[in-house]
């Protein structure tokens, strides 16, 4: 960082920190005094998730908000998340480090083309995977996370014809799971695009006992591969629970830091990606700093808002899974 860190987001563009200052003093007294809560998704730098009242996954972090008395909310995540946290704590004030912070997946299904997708198939239900924007779980009929894909899936009628969206590998990992067959809208992560099949396979090599974890949003061809296939929350049990020692991973680089706070005895190996990085980072996630997570707090901007007509269609999709899955038990 240089003397003084310009942080560039929009409201507070020319304000300086002073880099003698405390950060996460500075930041738990702002908290304090505002009631506020703040959240981090595990993809998080190793220093906002240290210093969040929860972390997690998107939609796990925003229920955990909603049944907080905070009145602020700061979502250290990207923009969807903090639009979900928006739908479901529509009274409090959702605040996001950075407003740039969005996500290649959410940006590759347009809410307006998916319309015209979706009247393509009027007799089909739409089930979309949580990481998508608010006006695209308002044109759904059920919300879904990569950990009840399969289960959702699974609880509706053999003969129920299903669109599935955003993310194509997911719903081709869900139609291999469930055997249906789901018309896929063709969107994906850039970060689980982007490992070598032949890099990995080369890592195995030099690490027979490793175990491979992968997330389901990874193409086909990494998941052969893989020993544990699951959500953010799934791989971080499975390495905790596995009597494994090493594990290599195929996910967003963050996941690390916790896995090696949970698991100190454990060595965990980013699985390599087809270009030069030596790392997985999304450079959205990436986007949010300590610095901003202060000035966000500190000017209670920038804010996501959701319009009100939006908030009311998402909120059903939603409150549909959560149906789906208390009377699942998951």
């Amino acid at each position: 960082m240089n003397t003084f860190e310009e942080i560039n987001v929009k409201g507070f563009a020319d304000e300086y920190i002073d880099p003698t200052l405390d950060l996460f003093a500075e930041i738990d007294k702002l908290k304090k005094e505002k009631n506020a809560v703040i959240l981090a998704h595990y993809y998080q730098e190793g220093d906002i998730q240290d210093i969040a009242d929860y972390i997690g996954d998107s939609l796990g972090l925003s229920q955990q908000a909603a049944k907080t008395d905070a009145d602020i909310i700061v979502f250290a995540g990207v923009h969807f998340m903090a639009e979900t946290a928006k739908i479901l704590s529509p009274d409090k004030k959702v605040l996001l480090p950075d407003l740039k912070a969005g996500c290649s997946l959410a940006d590759s299904c347009p809410p307006h083309l998916f319309r015209k997708f979706k009247e393509q198939y009027p007799d089909h239900l739409v089930i979309t995977y949580v990481n998508c924007t608010a006006e695209l779980k308002a044109l759904s009929d059920i919300v879904c996370t990569s950990s009840n894909a399969v289960q959702i899936v699974e609880s509706l009628p053999k003969d129920q014809k299903i669109i599935f969206g955003p993310d194509r590998n997911l719903g081709a990992w869900v139609a291999k799971k469930t055997g249906r067959d789901l018309v896929l809208w063709n969107g994906a992560c850039m970060v689980h695009e982007i490992f070598s099949r032949e890099k990995i396979t080369k890592l195995k090599e030099r690490h027979p006992d490793a175990k491979i974890l992968a997330h389901p949003e990874c193409e086909e061809v990494i998941l052969e591969l893989a020993d544990y296939i699951g959500s953010t929350t799934g791989i971080l049990k499975y390495a905790t629970n596995s009597p494994a020692k090493e594990f290599i991973v195929a996910t967003e680089s963050g996941i690390m830091h916790q896995m090696e706070k949970d698991n100190p005895d454990k060595v965990f190996i980013p699985a390599p990606p087809n270009n030069l990085c030596a790392c997985n980072d999304c450079p959205h996630m990436k986007r949010n700093t300590l610095e901003k997570l202060y000035l966000c707090l500190k000017n209670e901007m920038p804010e996501v808002e959701v319009p009100a007509h939006i908030i009311k269609e998402a909120v059903k999709p939603i409150e549909r899974m959560l149906e789906i899955s208390a009377k699942l038990g998951l």
